[in-house]
Order: C-alpha cells, then structure tokens, then sequence
C-alpha cells in the first residue's frame, strides 16, 4: 500500500472543536495554521495530496510541483484553484457538497430576523439607556415588521436556496423564485428576475460567483426595490455591488441589508463595510454562516472520506472530471 504525504495548509480555518479524523490510507500528515502565498510552494515540495480551503494554487504554484497527485478542498468553492490545469495534469480536485444544507439558511434567517425587528438598533438603545430615558414600557425607535404575509424573493434555489424557502413557507411568507437576470423564457415555478426585485420583502442571494453574476445586484435594482425590503447576502462576496448598497441604505431605496460575504476578506479597515458598522439597519457577520460545529464536522468527515477514496482509486466530487 502506498504511503501518501499529506499537507494541511490552512487548520485554522476549521473550528476548534471539531475533531480532525484521519484518512485510513498510510499517510504522513503535515499541518499549518495558515499559509501565506509565498510559502504555498515550499510546504507542499514533495506532498502527495494538498489539503485547502482559502489557499489559492495557481498553474504556476502547480508546475512547481510535480508530486501533487490530489487536492482536498475543505469547502464547496474551487475558484482559488487552476482547475483546467489540474485536469491537464491529471490531479484530483476534490470539494465539498451538501454540508451547509441547514446552517446557512438558519444564519440566513437570523439575518433576516435581525433586521426585520431591528434587534441591533433595540440592543443598541438599551445599551445606551434608551428605556430609561423612555419613561414607559416600551419605545419605537425603529420599525418592526412581521414576515408572516411577507413575500421572500430568492435569487438561487438549489440546495441551500431551496432550504430557505422552506424556513420561509414555515413562518408563512410566500417565496418568489427568481429566474436568471435577462432570461428570454421563464420556467415553471419562476418569477422574472425584475417581478421578483420589485415585490421582494426579502430578498436573499443563493447563487454561486460568476462573471454573469459579477454585481448582480447594484444600484437599477436598489431602485426597483420596495423601500421596505432587506438584503441577505450569505452566499458569495461580489454579487452585490458594496459601494451602490450603502447608498441605498443613505437614500432609504431599501430598509436593511445582512451580509455574511464580502469580497476581499477579511475587509480593509477603510472599507466602505466597515465604515458603516453603526448603522441599526446593517448587519455584517464574519463568514459564518457555514460554521456550525455541526456542519464542519460533516465537512471534515466528507473531506476524509475523498481522500480514503482517492487512495483506493474510486476519486469522489472529483471537479476534474
């Protein structure tokens, strides 16, 4: 049986109290924290199998490196990876699927719910003895909405997108499922994506990030929107334009916005995010919505379970393909 090197590149990406199982197959296991670009290279000289989540590998990383037989990617997105040249080069690229079928749509509705009966802007006035200054039992310093009766328009209705929809339909919200921007016919069960940005009350991405998706949503559509909706972002940095949806907010074209995605990340100091942390109606999460303990462990395990695969020569998830 072969003894396969195997180089963890980015451990801290993966909670703490998850347990880290080990593949079955004969392997040495290297593990790093976090690697910096420059260093990528030099930590996997001789590994067989690669082991990433943000780490990127470019073709120039990968001609450096003429042992890598497999990567492990412990996430769904592979854009970090030169896959055309993993294929030409007969590497195994493996990610992972269907382990965020709860977690993210449950941040998605603490999102939702967050902004809709405006708990960062209550917490904030309590804080600041808001209640007190009151004089009675309760205050209306910003507005409270039900999404019972609501509509929930939902650009991207696959696994996640479709679990969302169900949390909806429980809280009695009808869903509208966007068809692509620009679509020429519209399928059963969708709304043109303009009918749905127009009746929104919610509205949550769940699409992955393309050049067709780039910006998705940007000023034309902050301005078709009710001025009562909020934005979920949970999905992937860069579907909305960052700069046009705070300008929305300034311009009242929208009533809230939940991020969890940005599109450098972690964001500048000086970016126009963090710049508006202090808004009631703004909510910004560190890319956790994916980060159950409960889902992670399911991600490792399936991480584990390729590599076990590909050592007995039956690759699962394989991208290459």
């Amino acid at each position: 049986m072969s003894s396969y090197r195997i180089v963890h590149l980015d451990r801290a990406t993966i909670g703490p109290a998850i347990q880290l199982n080990k593949p079955a197959c004969a392997h040495d296991w290297v593990s790093y924290d976090r690697t910096a670009p420059e260093d990528v290279v030099a930590r996997l000289a001789g590994a067989d199998i690669a082991v990433l989540n943000k780490v990127a590998l470019g073709a120039d990383d990968i001609a450096q490196l003429p042992d890598l037989k497999m990567i492990a990617i412990s996430a769904t997105g592979f854009d970090k990876i030169d896959i055309e040249t993993c294929r030409a080069r007969g590497i195994i690229v493996s990610n992972i699927r269907g382990y965020a079928q709860t977690t993210v749509p449950e941040h998605c509705f603490a999102l939702i719910l967050g902004l809709r009966r405006a708990l960062k802007g209550y917490g904030a006035d309590v804080a600041q003895g808001d209640w007190q200054k009151s004089e009675q039992f309760c205050f209306f310093n910003h507005p409270i909405a039900d999404l019972n009766g609501s509509v929930l328009g939902l650009i991207g209705a696959g696994t996640i997108g479709s679990a969302v929809a169900n949390i909806a339909e429980a809280f009695g919200m009808t869903v509208m499922k966007a068809a692509r921007k620009g679509a020429s016919s519209i399928p059963d069960g969708y709304h043109s994506f303009d009918e749905v940005i127009a009746k929104a009350d919610v509205l949550s991405l769940h699409c992955p990030l393309t050049p067709e998706t780039r910006n998705l949503i940007a000023a034309p559509e902050f301005k078709a929107m009710k001025q009562t909706a909020i934005l979920i972002n949970a999905s992937r940095g860069g579907l909305v334009n960052e700069a046009d949806v705070i300008t929305a907010l300034d311009n009242n074209e929208i009533a809230g916005a939940g991020f969890d995605v940005v599109t450098s990340e972690p964001p500048a100091a000086d970016h126009i995010f963090m710049q508006n942390l202090h808004r009631p109606n703004f909510i910004l999460t560190p890319h956790t919505a994916w980060a159950s303990d409960e889902a992670m462990q399911i991600l490792w395990d399936q991480l584990i379970s390729h590599i076990d695969a590909f050592a007995t020569g039956t690759p699962t998830n394989n991208l290459c393909e």
